[in-house]
């Protein structure tokens, strides 16, 4: 019922003698000093001198356990114990192994006895402690209510309802208040099977990943100086290579930043040269959206038809017809077998892209459709429209209506996030609201003060990039409910211009503008990169629509046209390519 732990290491696992784990026969309390140097005799001759303080300004005692945390999780457990030797220094004290153990081992009342001699980590003497210490806003109960949680699960699964039920009673109501909860508790209760009592409580049995996934959330409430995060390394050097991808101005490779040396990009590997330049539509291109798997274009406009392209040789699969007027937005399948058109002849058409046919033709709205967003089940998807009510629906792919979601009213965009999670509406105002499609319940509203042009959610469900007709873009935090960056200098107006996350690891902002010109920003930094002019744009087009994939970057206009930009190697080669072929 805690959040699912990373099982790939053996951090929070049953530890080596190095460790402290739990060996034939429990350690002494004096064997050693929870990562403190040792000061008796070491076993072949007399005192080791104590080492420098520092290894070039970092804390010997840090790093080297560290060190030693780290190789036990690459399986060198006798590298890791001649380290710990060697040094002098141990990963963590005998308590904290024998706490350690008495999780992974379901042994509940030694783990609460060691649990009530813990001291807060602001008490005297807490640095010195060889027990467990707490870390800062920590909260026993909370802990201890893990703990009796956990046990409870466990006679259920058993089938020892009687002992589960004196645990519900007389150890969990005590520690927790909260009456929604410990009613679901107790509705686990009436499960007929162990299999029923796992799925309904998110849990994967005693004989699961569940008490290392209980050990993992108990690490996070003790002080990291005396039982280190797990994999501490590991995210450490993550770390490290997110800050030099950060830092990396043209920033173009798809490839993680090896550790050997520092991380820097070609600038002229920066998507800068226009590869193609697609005119088939007959009047204002409004949108263009790959396909999730990257090997198809879809594009749509004024001229009441939407073009599935081929990618990369862009050559015209389908051009779908059937509709009696423009068409704003499209939205593929999670498997791309199939597309949802939306028009403004108040219908959203769902289509076979192997065949080209229309499935179905959905409810007539009372106002044009505007957009559409595909459930993860790939079975059903919801629509936004212009509509004052009934304005945010969920369809199957029989056209048969779900869900109602009740949204607020004159919808003009959606973003599903790629987790399932986020459900973001855009209204005609300046407002988001945000809905958790997984629950189907409304989180929060957020008025951005300006009337909102296009949404985007990032690969990692985190950031939603909005952008406004005031010529400014923001980048809100969905966890935070909150903008965390913005970006500025291109030029909005009254039309629909969009904008993208994109380039290698979405380092990238692009967006498009008034005066024609491509606008790319950092991310992070909000450092202004570059403007792109597209080939052949005058005054008169307006960038409407941005898409990017791989490291391609696809935008349209409000006149006929549009332009893919790649990287100049690689637009280079598809030249040379095509040259080849016609002759």
């Amino acid at each position: 019922m805690l959040a699912d732990a990373d099982g790939s290491g053996t951090t929070n696992g049953r530890s080596r003698s190095y460790a402290n784990g739990k060996s034939s026969q429990r350690p002494s309390a004096a064997a050693t000093t929870n990562g403190t140097h040792k000061s008796g005799p070491s076993k072949n001759g007399p005192s080791k001198p104590r080492p420098s303080e520092k290894y070039f300004n970092h804390d010997r005692e840090e790093v080297t356990r560290i060190l030693i945390q780290a190789l036990s999780d690459m399986g060198y457990h006798s590298a890791a114990q001649d380290v710990s030797e060697t040094s002098g220094y141990e990963l963590e004290s005998p308590t904290v192994a024998s706490f350690r153990t008495a999780i992974l081992e379901g042994e509940w009342a030694e783990a609460e006895e060691l649990l009530d001699i813990t001291v807060s980590s602001g008490e005297v003497g807490s640095s010195h402690n060889s027990g467990l210490v707490l870390a800062t806003g920590s909260d026993r109960n909370v802990m201890r209510f893990w703990i009796r949680q956990q046990k409870y699960l466990e006679l259920l699964e058993r089938r020892e309802h009687d002992k589960a039920l004196m645990v519900l009673r007389n150890e969990l109501t005590s520690l927790y208040q909260d009456t929604r909860k410990l009613h679901f508790l107790s509705g686990l209760i009436m499960c007929q099977s162990k299999e029923e009592l796992r799925l309904k409580a998110s849990w994967d049995g005693a004989n699961g990943r569940s008490r290392y996934t209980l050990l993992s959330e108990l690490a996070k409430c003790i002080s990291p100086s005396v039982m280190l995060p797990e994999h501490r390394l590991s995210d450490l050097l993550n770390q490290v290579k997110e800050a030099q991808i950060t830092g990396c101005v043209w920033h173009s490779s798809g490839e993680t930043p090896t550790l050997y040396s520092d991380h820097i990009c070609n600038r002229h590997d920066f998507p800068t040269e226009t590869v193609f330049e697609l005119d088939d539509h007959a009047g204002e291109v409004w949108q263009v959206v790959f396909s999730h798997d990257g090997t198809k274009l879809a594009s749509s406009g004024s001229d009441k038809q939407v073009i599935i392209w081929e990618v990369p040789s862009f050559k015209i699969l389908h051009s779908l017809k059937e509709h009696d007027s423009g068409v704003g937005n499209v939205a593929w399948s999670w498997d791309d077998s199939m597309l949802v058109t939306c028009c403004q002849d108040r219908y959203a058409r769902l289509w076979d892209v192997k065949t080209g046919h229309c499935l179905r033709l959905l409810y007539r709205y009372e106002e044009p459709v505007s957009s559409c967003v595909w459930a993860p089940d790939n079975k059903s998807f919801i629509i936004g429209s212009l509509d004052k009510v009934g304005s945010l629906v969920q369809w199957d792919l029989s056209a048969e209506k779900i869900h109602d979601w009740k949204g607020p009213p004159r919808i003009e965009e959606l973003a599903l996030s790629p987790d399932g999670r986020w459900l973001v509406v855009m209204d005609t105002e300046n407002h988001i609201h945000v809905y958790n499609f997984r629950t189907k319940e409304f989180e929060y509203k957020l008025d951005l003060k300006s009337r909102l042009t296009s949404l985007s959610i990032s690969q990692n469900s985190r950031y939603l990039l909005v952008n406004q007709i005031n010529g400014y873009a923001q980048l809100v935090d969905l966890v935070l409910q909150m903008p965390v960056q913005h970006y500025t200098g291109h030029i909005g107006g009254n039309f629909v211009i969009r904008a993208s996350l994109g380039g290698a690891h979405e380092m990238f902002v692009i967006a498009g503008s008034e005066d024609g010109f491509l606008n790319i920003w950092s991310k992070a930094t909000a450092q202004y990169g570059r403007t792109i002019p597209g080939g052949g744009i005058n005054g008169n087009k307006r960038q409407s629509g941005v898409q990017t994939f791989d490291q391609k970057v696809v935008f349209c206009y409000e006149m006929p046209g549009i332009h893919q930009f790649k990287n100049t190697y690689i637009a280079q080669r598809l030249k040379v390519d095509e040259s080849r072929e016609q002759y």
